[in-house]
C-alpha cells in the first residue's frame, strides 16, 4: 500500500469530493492541507459556489481539468455517482478517506480499473512526503 500511496502523492491534480467551507470538518482540512502542500486541488460540492475564494464545482464533470486523484470525503452511500463519473473522465486513483469507504465502493472502484487507496488519510500522508 505504501508504494500506491507514494504514487498517488506524486500526482499533482486532485479533486476533493465533499470539500466544505466548514473549517472544523475534514472535507475542509483535507482540501486545505493538499493546497498547502502545493497540489492543484479542485473542491467538489454542489452546496457551495466557492471555498476560500476558489471556485467550488458541483461535480467531477464540471472541473476545468481531469484530476489524477479523486479524494472522497463523503459517505459511502453517496460515492457511487462520483466514482462512475471519475471512471468516465479517465481518472487514475480513488482515495477513500477513513469513514468514506465501504467494501462495495472499493470493489466497484477496482472493477472500474482504479488504483484504490483506503484506510489512510491523504492529509496526513501528504504531510509526510
Amino acid at each position: 500500500m505504501d508504494e500506491l500511496i507514494n504514487e498517488a502523492l506524486s500526482k499533482k491534480v486532485w479533486a476533493v469530493v465533499g470539500a466544505t467551507q466548514r473549517k472544523e470538518k475534514f472535507g475542509y482540512k483535507i482540501y486545505k492541507a493538499l493546497k498547502d502542500h502545493g497540489y492543484e486541488v479542485y473542491p467538489v460540492n454542489s452546496r457551495y459556489d466557492e471555498i476560500d475564494g476558489e471556485k467550488c464545482y458541483p461535480d467531477l464533470s464540471s472541473l476545468p481539468k481531469i484530476p489524477e486523484v479523486v479524494d472522497l470525503v463523503i459517505s459511502p452511500g453517496k460515492s457511487e455517482e462520483s466514482i462512475r463519473k471519475a471512471a468516465k473522465l479517465g481518472c487514475e486513483y480513488v482515495w477513500f478517506q477513513p469513514g468514506a469507504e465501504s467494501d462495495e465502493m472499493i470493489n466497484l472502484s477496482k472493477d472500474l480499473g482504479f488504483k484504490v487507496i483506503s484506510g489512510v488519510c491523504a492529509m496526513f500522508e501528504a504531510g509526510r512526503v
